[in-house]
């Protein structure tokens, strides 16, 4: 069994995270890189993460997340939040950087933009959001990944007031809207029910099928 799936299968949704431990900084700087690394529809990376460890700012957020003790109990809690919209800015951006880093452009490349700025801009907002949104789930499966190869234990949580979230952070002057959050800690094992249970998943032969 390979490290990595060793490791997910040692993951699972801490109940009860000790307070008194908390993530090393360089841990969380991988967790949170391996966001940033995901893939994403066009290499837009429509969506940002925001390390939460301010105590009073993360008490309000509990309060609003149905009052998830790992929120506080963590040491980190990290906030993925989408783009709430494309524009022609937001797509310029990242295609201008492409050509920055690369030190070249492309005429295929430069076509793609001019239909990405052509579709994505013109469509409802919702939509692009839900679009946006969706990539920003592919940050935060890699960061669940990233914490469990890291020994750290996460929450992966939607049960929290999105339009509340987005208020405490200030989210939406900056064209964001929250998706979903994580806390990073280390299991209080005594405490928590779920720590020594079997992890449960359906079999393989249920879950892939082949088209050969």
């Amino acid at each position: 069994m390979s490290p990595l799936i060793e490791k997910l299968n040692w993951r699972y949704a801490t109940k009860k995270m000790d307070p008194t431990k908390a993530v090393p900084e360089d841990k969380v700087e991988r967790i949170v890189e391996a966001a940033r690394l995901a893939p994403t529809s066009s290499g837009l990376q429509p969506f940002e993460v925001i390390v939460v460890t301010n105590p009073e700012v993360r008490a309000k957020i509990q309060e609003i997340a149905w009052n998830q003790a790992q929120v506080t109990e963590g040491s980190h809690l990290l906030v993925f939040a989408a783009w709430d919209n494309y524009t022609d800015d937001r797509i310029n951006m990242m295609f201008d950087l492409v050509n920055k880093e690369r030190g070249f452009t492309n005429e295929g490349w430069e076509n793609y933009r001019k239909m990405l700025l052509n579709t994505y801009p013109g469509r409802d907002a919702q939509v692009n959001f839900e679009h946006a949104a969706r990539q920003a789930y592919i940050g935060f499966g890699m960061s669940v990944a990233a914490a469990a190869f890291e020994g750290v234990d996460t929450t992966p949580m939607e049960g929290f007031d999105p339009a509340k979230l987005d208020e405490i952070l200030g989210l939406r002057e900056r064209g964001l809207r929250s998706v979903t959050i994580l806390p990073l800690g280390y299991r209080a094992a005594d405490g928590d029910w779920l720590v020594n249970l079997k992890k449960v998943r359906r079999a393989p032969e249920e879950f892939v099928s082949f088209v050969r």
